[in-house]
């Protein structure tokens, strides 16, 4: 191996490992809430809210960063390491405060705008190694995210009722990861970002093929992160229906499991994306998980082998395909805009979830368990119609080496 790929080895290895620690601070709290319950009341609404305060500031903090471009015009490293510590604070900051606190919420938020220098600013520092193999460096980094996501609910799993364990937990995360960001190299595909126009923030909208990309990743998106903020909630609920208080597996660590898969279909979907194609590859996805997030309903109260069943496909399958909308804006976009283009789409995505996310207990209530879900399946659906209908055009040869 010559030092250029020992060097792209090293950066992606640390990249990955950054990324796992600060992502936990996503769902620190979401994973708190069953421990919570068993001490003091939570209305669902606040329950929501510790989840949608974070895609909120996710919003604001992507929408600035876009708009001014920042993850091309600023050291990504310093950006990244900045942005871990900010989430690493607030996160902690929360252990020391009643978990119904009014300001519980606004940390969440300004945990929220911090992981917008994360999540898209690692993105962009992988793709400065790819090597014909962007689809599998972001679906790696999406697999380190998700791995990331689920940890707080392995720690709320051994922490056992007490509520502060995936909260402290993230943020000693976040701590290590701003810890070593320094340390991560940037590769050869560093573009010189263009001079600031505004004309720039709309080009994700007036390019036909950017446009259709971004369309996939919205119906993407309607479902990802309302699955994985509420599904922790419907397996306790259907193991409670089933087994009372001696369910065969903690809730909490099935909930691990199941989001945690998450990483392997990421990883899987990078793979053949490269392979056999971007738009292929997302669309199967897509139909996969919204068929689960219909049929996910119909185990509730059954075996936990079923829910698991059920829900471990799902966990591949609703993750497998959001790298390669990440991958695709990258093939389809100016190399100097990869970065805002990249970060306008994540922030039009979190918005969209959290609407999909306060409507889950609206629709459980309405519907019930065995229904919720399967308002989450016209993202999906509608996300197939928009990357099928982006497979048909010719600027579509530009993705995965003209396999689409």
């Amino acid at each position: 191996m010559d030092q250029i790929g020992s060097e792209r080895l090293r950066s992606l290895a640390i990249l990955l490992l950054c990324q796992v620690a600060a992502m936990a601070c996503w769902f620190a709290s979401n994973a708190s809430i069953a421990a919570i319950k068993a001490h003091e009341p939570l209305a669902p609404f606040f329950a929501a809210l510790l989840t949608s305060s974070v895609q909120a500031g996710f919003v604001v903090g992507a929408f600035v960063s876009a708009l001014f471009a920042l993850p091309d015009r600023l050291d990504k490293r310093r950006l990244f390491r900045l942005s871990a510590l900010v989430a690493a604070l607030c996160t902690g900051a929360a252990a020391f405060l009643p978990p119904t606190s009014p300001a519980a919420p606004l940390l969440r938020f300004v945990t929220g705008i911090s992981l917008a220098g994360v999540y898209p600013v690692g993105m962009a520092m992988a793709a400065t190694w790819a090597r014909g193999d962007l689809g599998l460096l972001i679906g790696l980094l999406v697999g380190a995210l998700t791995l990331g996501s689920a940890s707080p609910h392995l720690a709320a799993a051994l922490g056992g009722l007490d509520w502060r364990a995936p909260v402290l937990f993230a943020s000693l995360g976040a701590m290590l990861a701003a810890a070593l960001a320094g340390f991560i190299g940037l590769g050869p595909n560093v573009a010189q970002a263009p001079k600031f126009r505004w004309s720039n923030v709309l080009i994700g909208w007036r390019s036909p093929p950017l446009r259709l990309a971004n369309f996939g990743y919205f119906g993407h998106m309607w479902e990802l992160y309302a699955m994985w903020a509420w599904i922790g909630a419907f397996v306790a609920a259907s193991f409670r229906a089933r087994y009372g208080a001696a369910p065969p597996l903690p809730p909490a660590l099935a909930t691990f499991f199941i989001v945690a898969s998450g990483a392997l279909g990421a990883l899987l979907g990078g793979f053949f994306a490269d392979r056999l194609g971007r738009t292929l590859v997302t669309s199967v996805a897509m139909a996969v998980s919204g068929l689960c997030s219909i049929l996910i309903g119909l185990t509730f109260g059954g075996s936990a082998t079923a829910v698991l069943a059920v829900g471990l496909v799902w966990g591949v399958s609703v993750i497998a395909d959001s790298a390669q909308f990440s991958a695709s804006t990258v093939e389809l976009c100016e190399p100097g805009l990869r970065g805002a283009m990249l970060t306008a789409q994540t922030c039009i995505g979190f918005m969209l979830t959290l609407v999909s996310i306060h409507l889950m207990p609206l629709a459980v209530e309405t519907l019930g368990w065995r229904y919720a879900f399967a308002t989450l399946a016209i993202g999906p659906f509608l996300g197939v119609w928009a990357m099928m209908s982006l497979r048909a055009r010719p600027e579509a040869k530009a993705m995965a080496g003209g396999r689409r």
